[in-house]
């Protein structure tokens, strides 16, 4: 089997698991009859002038977005026995711009909006500011994972990690082998979120004006070079992980984890593996 390390990775979705490489992806969910139902899809390649360092980390976002929102509808109509469900471009696009939109307003403007209550400026105002957009993201992360659905779908996150770990580890994929893996992983898309909130803070302190209102634009204009430098400092930390400098890094988002990720039952495992093989076939 062709080692595909550095493009192995993946998500959880509605009783089951996607993964993902270079050129391909894979779901496999869980059927009410127990069994399990897998699709393949190819993935067109982005042109290469999209994937060069900083600027392939916006766009493998958008990628992924779309990516994720088709693998998650597919898996709903499997648990209602329905037939699959071709999402249009449009609702592709309302659906991302919506999720962008749903950012714009929890992680930029209501911190923004309650730091400007305080008499502070420049680096203290980023500072704060940046607090209370990783409160605001724990505080909705643990909510939402009280959740009886979405303590399911943590279980196969949890899953999907194991399943990573012990592939990257060139174990045999079988779950008393898979067992012994943890469920966190430093190249976990809450990691990344994790990252780019923190970096988001350095960035911003770097905006020098006295109208709010340029504050707050910039703080959007710049999400696309905060994502980029976020993406290769997660790929830096998946790659290095055993260096100390990326382990302080990828602490805060592997701590998160303890929220994102949970324990899978042994058939969660075995969703996780069916996916991870047939995409490496």
């Amino acid at each position: 089997m062709k080692n595909k390390l550095d493009v192995v990775g993946g998500q959880a979705v509605i009783e089951g698991v996607l993964m993902k490489s270079k050129d391909r992806y894979a779901v496999a969910v869980r059927l009410p009859n127990k069994k399990i139902r897998v699709k393949l899809k190819k993935i067109k390649p982005l042109p290469k002038i999209l994937t060069i360092p900083f600027l392939r980390g916006i766009t493998t976002l958008i990628q992924i977005l779309i990516i994720g929102i088709k693998a998650l509808t597919w898996s709903a109509n499997q648990q209602e026995e329905e037939e699959d469900e071709k999402l249009s471009g449009l609702a592709i696009i309302g659906t991302i711009a919506l999720s962008f939109f749903f950012v714009i307003i929890f992680f930029i403007g209501i911190p923004f909006f309650i730091t400007k209550l305080f008499p502070i400026k420049n680096i203290f105002f980023t500072t704060i500011e940046g607090i209370i957009r990783l409160g605001i993201f724990v505080a909705y992360v643990y909510v939402i994972s009280l959740m009886k659905d979405i303590k399911r779908v943590f279980q196969y996150h949890g899953a999907e990690h194991m399943v990573v770990h012990a592939f990257e580890a060139k174990k045999s994929l079988t779950v008393k082998n898979i067992r012994k893996f943890s469920t966190k992983h430093p190249r976990c898309g809450t990691s990344f979120i994790f990252i780019v909130l923190i970096i988001s803070i350095i960035v911003f302190s770097l905006i020098y004006t006295e109208h709010w209102y340029y504050k707050l634009l910039w703080r959007i204009l710049l999400l696309p070079i905060i994502a980029g430098i976020s993406f290769e400092i997660l790929k830096l930390a998946g790659k290095f992980r055993n260096n100390i400098v990326m382990k302080i890094i990828s602490a805060p988002g592997l701590w998160i984890q303890n929220i994102t990720t949970r324990k899978p039952t042994d058939r969660m495992i075995k969703v996780a593996v069916v996916a991870l093989k047939k995409v490496l076939e």
